[in-house]
């Protein structure tokens, strides 16, 4: 019976000792991603309210043709002759989006296309920046990747695996007795700050102990496609992406216009709604049309791809994430399950929580470890000056 305690209070031991290094090793830059990631779940929404500029005061009148919106980005830009990809909005009030990929001004960046806003019934651009040059784009660069590009990614999946060994081993020393189970998830009441202190550390930890192990996972997973991906596709064959050619004649007419091939993608979809359209990179290229379908975890980057021929408007190929097998569902659920938005405004709010609930994890964690280093320091003390200065003996004390 004293060896199996002793079996256990070991394996206790041990599990303190994990979660307690990687709490005060790793606490302070979970604290930091956790924080990040909670202002990222609404980033649009903030990087609006940072640039009210961004923001279309008083929608009225026709909004401009796809084709229209088009050309003043090229008028605001003569120099890109490339592709662009333009966001466009369900909400009125917000300006349609276009990145430039691999501008020369940021080459050297893995990723850091030029961003123009532009209101949809003008064409006025409001806005003309590069990616990771303003706050919301580099809070997601220091989220993402730590600022360091690929090696970031890297450690950064690193983290979010001993994230994930932090929390098995805070649910192994929380878990309590059934008979216990009520006191355990509650805060005792006009308890000493001590208590209070443990309380919400524990209490944090098991509330948002499912949200946190889904990011932790889900994290690693975005972090590393690279290994990630052929992982799954053991399990289940992945698609292909496509990258279809428009075909060139001696008698190719002029290319279709934006609005052209959106009503292709459109037909074949016709109760989707237009997330994206990609323009052809050279004259090779072809238009994607990306469209969401209801059902699709993801508002911003659904997965039902139309891709358009640019001169014939004949379509090329077609992606229909209703059709993919496991490996790709699963891959696809990823991103949105990393920003709460596959269970709308709920999943969102959650992610939000959990991630401020990081430098909370951390600072009570540090606190409760001062608290008890101190009590060992007092103990220490008190058995010290016991050692030097035993009680007196009964007959001493008589004469």
């Amino acid at each position: 019976m004293k060896a199996t305690v002793s079996k256990k209070q070991a394996r206790r031991q041990l599990w303190l000792t994990v979660h307690l290094y990687l709490g005060l090793s790793l606490g302070l830059i979970i604290a930091l991603v956790g924080l990040t990631g909670s202002l990222l779940v609404f980033y649009i929404d903030l990087d609006e309210w940072l640039n009210p500029q961004l923001v279309v005061a008083e929608p009225a009148g026709r909004r401009q043709s796809y084709e229209e919106l088009f050309q003043a980005l090229r008028h605001a830009e003569p120099t890109r002759q490339r592709g662009w990809r333009l966001e466009i909005p369900d909400d009125p009030r917000r300006a349609v989006t276009a990145r430039y990929y691999k501008p020369q001004e940021t080459a050297h960046h893995g990723f850091a296309p030029l961003m123009l806003s532009v209101d949809p019934y003008t064409g006025k651009v409001l806005a003309n920046r590069f990616w990771g040059e303003f706050a919301m784009t580099w809070l997601y660069d220091l989220h993402y990747k730590l600022l360091l590009d690929e090696t970031g990614k890297i450690l950064m999946a690193i983290l979010g695996g001993l994230l994930l060994i932090s929390l098995i081993s805070g649910v192994y020393l929380w878990w309590p007795p059934l008979h216990k189970l009520k006191g355990a998830l509650s805060l005792k009441r006009h308890a000493s700050r001590e208590r209070l202190n443990y309380d919400l550390h524990k209490l944090a930890g098991i509330y948002s102990l499912i949200v946190m192990l889904v990011l932790a996972i889900t994290g690693i997973a975005l972090e590393i496609p690279q290994y990630v991906n052929p992982v799954l596709g053991y399990f289940s064959p992945l698609q292909a992406s496509p990258s279809p050619k428009s075909t060139i004649t001696q008698n190719s007419p002029a290319r279709v216009s934006l609005d052209q091939a959106v009503a292709v993608g459109q037909a074949h979809f016709p109760q989707a709604r237009l997330c994206w359209i990609e323009t052809p990179h050279d004259a090779n290229g072809s238009y994607r049309i990306n469209l969401r379908q209801a059902g699709e975890p993801s508002q911003r980057f659904p997965k039902t791809n139309v891709w358009v021929d640019q001169y014939s408007g004949q379509v090329l190929a077609i992606s229909n994430p209703a059709e993919l097998g496991g490996a790709d569902t699963v891959i696809n659920w990823l991103h949105p399950l990393h920003t709460g938005e596959a269970f709308g405004l709920t999943g969102q709010l959650l992610v939000l929580f959990s991630g401020l609930l990081c430098p909370m994890l951390f600072i009570t964690g540090v606190i409760r470890w001062l608290q008890k280093r101190r009590g060992r320091q007092i103990r220490h003390r008190q058995h010290h000056h016991s050692a030097k200065n035993p009680p007196l003996s009964p007959n001493l004390l008589n004469r």
